[in-house]
């Protein structure tokens, strides 16, 4: 049955074409190969973009999902450094003002290759302020910056409230103690000195008195 159709199919391939079937075949795949690269050229911008979309929902899929934050207390800034993107599994940190946020959910921004990854596992209140990339400005230090920096620093620091959760606080070494340290000493010295001072005034102007009494009675 498949040899007498196979015969029936070369025989009217010979009468319509006059071609052997192998020539046929030949010519029919090579135009083919033909169509599907014109049709490369003009193809549809809605396959690129459906292309795009099938590219970027697979790549969702590979992506880890985002972990919940988690509170990592007080730190120091050495200690917030190890948040900075560069080991992928642990959360993105930044800090605002002493106050430390999770910003793993905008790792295109914050994390490496990102626009403001250089603020990442910082406390760059001072650069936000300034809208500054450059090194001297990666500090909590906001000290000499006027009123539209504060702003601005202001406006930074409500967005992150409400778009990113508040995990720890940074500890700055040294910069509470040594107020108290400076204040405290300086009471104590003023206490003293009117303690001390007080009674050798008094009695230098008891001294002082003392002859001019004598001299009136004599």
């Amino acid at each position: 049955m498949a040899l007498e159709l196979w015969q029936t199919l070369k025989e009217a391939i010979h009468a319509y074409t006059g071609l052997s079937p192998v020539v046929f075949f030949t010519a029919l795949a090579l135009a083919f190969a033909i169509y599907q690269v014109i049709s490369g050229w003009f193809a549809s911008p809605f396959d690129d973009v459906n292309r795009h979309q099938r590219a970027r929902s697979l790549a969702q899929e590979e992506e880890p999902p985002i972990a919940q934050p988690v509170q990592v207390g007080e730190i120091t800034e050495e200690e917030l450094k190890q948040y900075d993107g560069s080991d992928p599994q642990k959360p993105l940190l930044m800090a605002i003002k002493h106050q430390i946020y999770d910003v793993t959910q905008s790792r295109m921004f914050y994390g490496p290759g990102g626009p403001y990854a250089l603020f990442a596992g910082k406390d760059a209140s001072r650069a936000l302020a300034k809208m500054s990339f450059e090194e001297k400005d990666l500090t909590w230090d906001i000290s000499g910056l006027g009123p539209f920096e504060l702003e601005a620093l202001q406006d930074w620091e409500y967005k992150f409230m409400s778009k990113y959760a508040k995990v720890g606080t940074v500890k700055v070494a040294g910069s509470e103690p040594e107020t108290a340290s400076v204040s405290e000493p300086a009471e104590n010295v003023d206490r003293d000195a009117h303690v001390t001072t007080t009674p050798e005034k008094t009695a230098v102007d008891k001294s002082d008195e003392a002859p001019a009494e004598t001299e009136l009675k004599e």
